[in-house]
């Protein structure tokens, strides 16, 4: 298996680059964003994952080794293959896609081209529980006032998209204005 490569970036293609080690380039498909990022002649590293399928062997390449840990887990998801699962790292941050799962948002994941709707709700539904969230405190506070709502009797999605809806409107608000203006968006409904 090849774990990762570092060489010279040769040739650019649509959704691949070709990376040049010790004199072999390698063919290595890649996200959007590491392709724009990447500059012909100029060094660089990627983290792979080899696909063997018996008509091919393909490369992915990724930023970062927890890209390439997302990147299998999106192919742990039956009916997603690793084109399609390049194909969302390309269109969605790793943020976007914990959020999606964690907020069951479906949805986000039909945006991607290719992605119908059985295929997003099996992709949140099977990441459920296995993405770890990177936005820290913000976090710890979202969750701590879900517990909060839930407790006194919301039901936990109503009470997750009332928090979302108070985030959106308040980005900077501390966690007592965020508690009032997702117990307003709870009265409405």
């Amino acid at each position: 298996m090849i774990a990762s490569l570092t060489g010279t970036v040769q040739g650019k293609g649509p959704q691949s680059l070709i990376l040049d080690v010790s004199g072999v380039g390698y063919l290595v498909n890649v996200p959007i964003s590491l392709l724009a990022s990447a500059e012909i002649g100029k060094s660089l590293t990627v983290h792979t994952a080899l696909i063997v399928r018996e008509d091919a062997f393909s490369l992915f390449g990724f930023d970062s080794a927890e890209q390439l840990s997302l990147f299998d887990l999106l192919r742990s998801v039956t009916g997603v293959g690793p084109k399609l699962a390049l194909s969302i790292l390309s269109s969605l941050t790793p943020e976007q896609i914990a959020g999606a799962v964690a907020n069951e948002e479906a949805e986000t994941f039909q945006k991607v081209s290719g992605v119908g709707a059985k295929t997003a709700k099996l992709i949140a539904v099977t990441l459920a529980g296995k993405l770890k969230s990177t936005s820290g405190s913000t976090d710890d506070m979202e969750k701590s006032i879900l517990e909060s709502l839930t407790r006194l009797g919301w039901h936990e999605k109503s009470a997750a998209a009332a928090i979302k809806t108070a985030r959106t409107a308040n980005p900077n608000a501390d966690v007592a204005t965020i508690v009032r203006a997702a117990l307003i968006e709870l009265g409405k409904s």
